[in-house]
């Protein structure tokens, strides 16, 4: 389990930063926003299909049980490989990469490469991870789910509605980044992220953890893609696979230390106090997005 949860991740890493690339250069700089909202959007819908099976999977499996069984884990990992595998045909034979003008000028890869960038967005990676040191991982949510009686099947529903919302978000919310900035919507995602994790601190019945969910994916539906965008805004051409793998490198190191705090704030105090750290934190990063960084 560890060696295939240790894949998933690698894999990730390996593939994030060349397609947030690669979506960069398929769109002017104009539409920027709207090309990574539409991304977000149709990932997230692929999302929801996922998690729209998993619950039928569940439910013929198992039922209204709270914890995952074994054999139904298996099931949904076996059905899973195949979107899985019809996407990288899907890339190799149809998706065609746009040759930069500029060249692949040598820029290096590694942390020594920051030194090469823009103030602004050295900053923006500094903002972000404030932000992400309070962001720590999704399970936490879905834990306070299950704190609060949910059973498995209504968490992935609840997922289901989250990427719901995820997706309907994303699309306008790249637009509007087009138009009012990218610091102004991310600046105000991440405000509605604060006040949902206020709301998961304060939470006290499963109703309320339903409304939560999708005011969640609100919040990723206007941040993914305008905080994405933004890196683009903010380096030279030549140089937006080396800044994306620096800006999915600082929000994957912070992370680890996020999830640290989460869970011994979890042990130590309260399942509330969690959501306190993240709400407190996110609010100092709109703070800082908008007094430090200019577009």
């Amino acid at each position: 389990m560890l060696a295939v949860r240790f894949g998933d991740r690698v894999g990730k890493g390996i593939r994030t930063s060349p397609r947030d690339a690669l979506v960069a250069d398929s769109v002017s700089a104009g539409e920027r926003g709207r090309g990574f909202g539409l991304h977000r959007a149709m990932d997230t819908t692929g999302a929801f299909l996922g998690l729209a099976i998993a619950a039928v999977v569940i439910y013929q499996l198992q039922g209204g049980e709270l914890v995952l069984s074994l054999k139904t884990y298996q099931w949904l990992i076996l059905i899973g490989v195949v979107p899985a595998v019809l996407a990288v045909l899907v890339l190799l034979f149809f998706v065609r990469e746009r040759r930069s003008s500029a060249g692949n000028t040598g820029s290096q890869v590694g942390l020594k490469s920051i030194g090469g960038f823009d103030t602004r967005f050295k900053l923006f990676l500094a903002v972000m991870a404030v932000f992400t040191l309070g962001n720590s991982s999704d399970f936490f949510v879905i834990l306070r789910a299950q704190d609060l009686g949910s059973p498995v099947l209504y968490v992935v529903l609840m997922l289901a509605l989250f990427n719901i919302t995820y997706a309907v978000t994303a699309l306008p919310a790249g637009i509007l980044s087009d138009r009012l900035g990218r610091r102004w919507v991310i600046a105000i995602g991440w405000f509605i992220y604060a006040l949902v994790y206020l709301g998961f601190a304060l939470a006290s019945e499963l109703w309320q953890v339903w409304l939560l969910f999708a005011g969640y994916g609100v919040y990723y539906g206007v941040v993914e893609g305008a905080a994405r965008a933004f890196v683009a805004d903010l380096v030279p051409e030549d140089k937006r696979g080396t800044a994306y793998g620096l800006y999915h490198g600082v929000v994957g190191l912070t992370l680890l230390p996020a999830s640290l705090i989460a869970g011994w704030l979890w042990q130590a105090y309260s399942p509330a106090a969690p959501f306190y750290f993240g709400a407190g934190l996110a609010f100092l990063a709109m703070l800082g997005i908008m007094a430090l960084i200019r577009e």
